[in-house]
């Protein structure tokens, strides 16, 4: 049966871009896709299929603090997700290799309110760095 205490929460994710802790991000997805090619073969009633290319995309987001978004460009950078959670059976670090943002935020206030910016990107590779194992 689950143990309860052992579900991860994400309160206590940690972004590092560079090397970099960013305390202001509260929310990091990344994923990837794999191209696949239908492939019709004859005495085969099934469709098999192909793997092709890779795709990574991602998105973050949090409290805007710095401009370092806007300084960072469009140059590459490296980001390692970690989550930690003290009950769960150890942590989990994810290194994303060469993200690109998609756009870059200038601008995006109102009076009275937090500034909260979201950067979409692109990635070229993961490594699993410290796997989660049950004991």
């Amino acid at each position: 049966m689950l143990d309860a205490s052992r579900v991860i929460m994400g309160t206590y994710g940690q972004v590092f871009i560079e090397g970099e802790w960013q305390t202001n991000i509260n929310k990091l997805e990344a994923s990837v896709e794999m191209e696949k090619r239908e492939l019709k073969l004859v005495g085969n009633e099934w469709t098999v299929h192909k793997t092709g290319s890779k795709k990574g995309t991602g998105t973050m987001s949090g409290y805007k603090v710095t401009s370092d978004m806007i300084s960072r460009g469009f140059t590459k950078f490296n980001i390692i997700s970690k989550l930690d959670d003290p009950e769960s059976y150890g942590h989990e670090r994810v290194q994303l290799i060469n993200c690109m943002p998609d756009k870059i935020q200038l601008a995006n206030w109102t009076a009275g309110e937090e500034v909260q910016e979201e950067t979409t990107f692109t990635f070229e590779g993961y490594v699993l760095l410290d796997p989660i194992k049950a004991n």
